[in-house]
């Protein structure tokens, strides 16, 4: 009789907190649909947010300090790719190009996207915002570089393309913070 009573209790258990569990889910949902309408890249920032497990969508500075990780992601497998294609080429001009967009991205992995999510944690969300827009021109200086030649072809283009998008959300994610 003990057992099926435990039994009992934990269906009950289940079935109170279904739609509680629902219910929260709702809201998460919610709140990162209002902050991402905000954003220019409603479709992309919605789905890294909602397809994340491990995004807290409690509050506007975890879902920013989410996306600034999101980028960090991104921008480090984007200069571990181009670092293999500097091995792989035999192009001199191609490598000198590659070249200088691993030194565009270095800082920006080691030093400016990790500044950038200390910034909020620590609630200085202005300096988060120069961070990131310092990154943006270290991608943007990436792609000039394959602009400015007549005889390449940027293999970095679709990468580069989405960290600037990622930045732009994150951009219009931490403004939201500025403005309280």
């Amino acid at each position: 009789m003990n057992r099926s009573f435990s039994s009992f209790a934990i269906h009950i258990l289940l079935l109170i907190s279904i739609p509680f569990t629902s219910s929260q889910t709702d809201e998460n949902n919610n709140l990162i649909d209002q902050i991402c309408k905000k954003t220019p890249f409603y479709d992309l920032c919605t789905s890294i947010l909602n397809s994340n497990p491990l995004t807290p969508k409690t509050d506007l500075k975890s879902v920013a300090l989410v996306m600034v990780n999101n980028i960090l992601t991104n921008a480090s497998d984007t200069l571990n790719y181009i670092e293999g294609l500097i091995k792989k080429t035999s192009d001199r001009e191609m490598e000198q190009a590659l070249a200088f967009c691993a030194e565009s991205y270095i800082p920006v992995v080691k030093y400016t996207l990790p500044q950038a999510a200390d910034a909020i944690t620590q609630n200085r969300f202005g300096f988060a915002s120069y961070c990131v827009s310092d990154a943006v021109k270290e991608v943007n200086s990436c792609n000039k570089k394959f602009l400015g030649s007549v005889t390449l072809l940027s293999p970095l283009g679709d990468r580069n393309g989405i960290v600037q998008k990622l930045v732009d959300v994150a951009s219009a994610i931490i403004k939201q913070l500025l403005k309280g």
